[in-house]
């Protein structure tokens, strides 16, 4: 079924998030309090509100996005290669590039977006800080009215299920079981905070957010039976 879909017509993408605020202190009196219940259940009694406040870019409400990394292949005279470029900086900025992307390369109803364990986190979350900023929704990520088969999202970790809702596979995981070479990261996704927020890298984040998109790209390329992709095919845009 996955060989049906025409590769060129697949955006791959990756979101990096963090905290809202560097530090709990900033936000308001009432903030503090719908985040102490937002995070109560998660953290129970083992951390204060305070305390698990590093975490916070998980959630939409309480998070932001600092770069959206994408990836697509291109076939030209026999030749494959897979593009990757990255949005970031002021989010309501980034927010809209990303939607430009959207809007004009990718809009047609043949076109899909696919992330790993995107339909659960990077979609919504993506979706969410749009409203949150103002920012009409592109029809790719306006789910309203769309029955599930109208829904342009793929997700290798929703294929690699094979319908167990239970499942969870990390990304990581499943590049290794399926013979994915994974670079030697120098982060990790509970670092994105300190190294943006302390160390003020966004080059790292940014580095390691496409490899993300590489190594999903690669899943799906495994998933559907087709040769991996080389270093030299790959380019940075």
């Amino acid at each position: 079924m996955l060989q049906r879909i025409n590769l060129e017509h697949i955006l791959f993408l990756d979101i990096e998030t963090v905290p809202e605020f560097e530090h709990f202190e900033a936000l308001d009196d009432e903030k503090k309090e719908l985040w102490a219940q937002k995070s109560k259940y998660q953290r129970k009694d083992d951390y204060t509100a305070e305390e698990y406040y590093e975490r916070a870019g998980i959630w939409a409400e309480f998070g932001k996005i600092v770069c959206i990394s994408v990836g697509y292949f291109n076939f030209k005279n026999d030749l494959r290669t897979f593009r990757t470029t990255t949005f970031h900086g002021e989010e309501a900025s980034l927010l809209k590039a990303f939607k430009n992307l959207l809007n004009t390369h990718f809009s047609s109803p043949k076109h899909l977006l696919c992330g790993h364990n995107a339909k659960e986190f990077d979609f919504p979350y993506i979706a969410r800080r749009m409203i949150i900023h103002g920012i009409e929704l592109p029809y790719k990520l306006n789910l309203f009215g769309k029955k599930p088969w109208e829904i342009p999202h793929l997700d290798t970790m929703e294929l690699w299920k094979f319908g167990d809702f239970k499942h969870y596979t990390s990304l990581k995981l499943l590049a290794n079981i399926l013979g994915i070479a994974s670079p030697k990261d120098d982060i990790d996704g509970s670092q994105v905070r300190s190294v943006y927020y302390e160390d003020k890298d966004i080059d790292r984040i940014i580095i390691y957010c496409e490899k993300d998109v590489v190594t999903t790209a690669q899943v799906f390329l495994r998933l559907s039976n087709e040769a991996l992709l080389n270093e030299n095919e790959i380019k940075k845009v």
